[in-house]
């Protein structure tokens, strides 16, 4: 199950919508077929490791990282599949959240005789798949934010310049996070000051992921380098018609959705996105933008990239939140990983 997960990890940055999964199919104590599942449209795990197996697999035990599916999509029935091999044992680590599965998988292979077990290393691969999981379960992706800051935890001078507070080792792997995406996500204030492009430059990747811009007034510069080359999404909170054809000139798609403040309900936004299938929204915005999406508490993990160096007050911080007179207002994280990368410290943590 361990080396399923191994192949499941290969279609990271490509198997969107998808789950990421991996098969390996095992008989009389030898490997007889290995596969994964590289994108929507393309064979799925179990199907690929069939083919490699070829007669091998009658006999055999499939494990599978994810529950084989029983419906019709893109693609044929896997546990149909394993059925009509001859697989004689089924080991799945997770069952599969999508309500058209949910158990109908392994229940479909126990009818036809094959020995059924799951949950086998089901932690870690529920892991991998953490976005499809939150969004077949909670109706909305899971979101992550990276930060990169100072020390003293300021992100921005007043000015807000912010290139280059961490070193190059942390932008390369800031890039990882962002090809494992399925939206890149940042607010016009970001937009403003630093121009970015959001795209995945520093890791190899077929695909590249949606680009979000949370733009109440619709003042993105039709220059901005992120409207190049399309695949951007604005969203607003005013219908102002001349703007959004204008960005609409330039490739993007504009949509309004307000809150009764006169913002973008985000909320919604995180559910339209969920509804277009994207799995993960990975965070680059500025203090405001990331406090607002922290009090609608719509974020699950955040990667704070620490460089060594002292800002000072006159700055800005990670978050714009109202202050607090008690400690128990405090928002806690449990931290899951620890590291240094290049001179720069790396802290994934989850909020509790």
């Amino acid at each position: 199950m361990a080396r399923a997960l191994e192949l499941a990890e290969r279609g990271l940055y490509t198997a969107t919508p998808n789950p990421r999964v991996g098969c390996v199919i095992v008989r009389e104590g030898a490997v007889s077929g290995e596969g994964w599942h590289e994108r929507a449209g393309a064979p799925h795990a179990e199907v690929n490791a069939l083919a490699a197996a070829d007669a091998r697999a009658r006999g055999a035990t499939a494990y599978v990282s994810l529950e084989p599916c029983v419906h019709q999509g893109r693609t044929g029935p896997c546990a149909e599949a394993l059925i009509k091999a001859g697989i004689a044992r089924v080991v799945a680590a997770l069952e599969d959240p999508n309500p058209q599965v949910a158990g109908k998988g392994l229940a479909r292979l126990r009818e036809k005789g094959i020995d059924v077990a799951c949950g086998l290393l089901e932690n870690e691969a529920r892991e991998m798949n953490v976005g499809f999981v939150s969004r077949m379960t909670r109706g909305r992706p899971w979101v992550r934010m990276k930060l990169a800051a100072s020390l003293d935890g300021k992100t921005a001078l007043l000015n807000g310049r912010s290139q280059w507070i961490t070193g190059e080792a942390a932008r390369r792997d800031g890039h990882h996070w962002r090809a494992r995406a399925c939206a890149v996500l940042t607010g016009f204030g970001t937009v403003r000051e630093d121009d970015p492009k959001l795209t995945v430059r520093e890791v190899a990747t077929s695909r590249q992921p949606l680009r979000v811009v949370v733009d109440s007034r619709l003042e993105t510069p039709l220059a901005a380098k992120i409207l190049e080359g399309g695949g951007v999404l604005v969203a607003a909170a005013r219908a102002d018609r001349a703007r959004i054809a204008a960005l609409e000139a330039k490739g993007a798609e504009v949509i309004v959705m307000p809150n009764s403040a006169g913002k973008v309900e985000l909320g919604s936004l995180f559910r339209e996105l969920a509804r277009r299938e994207l799995n993960e929204v990975h965070v680059e915005g500025g203090f405001r933008l990331n406090g607002s999406l922290l009090e609608e508490g719509l974020v699950d993990e955040v990667v704070v990239y620490l460089a060594a160096s002292i800002i000072g007050d006159a700055a800005q911080g990670m978050f714009h939140l109202p202050g607090l007179t008690e400690l128990e207002g405090r928002k806690r994280l449990a931290v899951r990983d620890l590291r240094m990368i290049g001179p720069d410290i790396r802290v994934v943590a989850r909020f509790v």
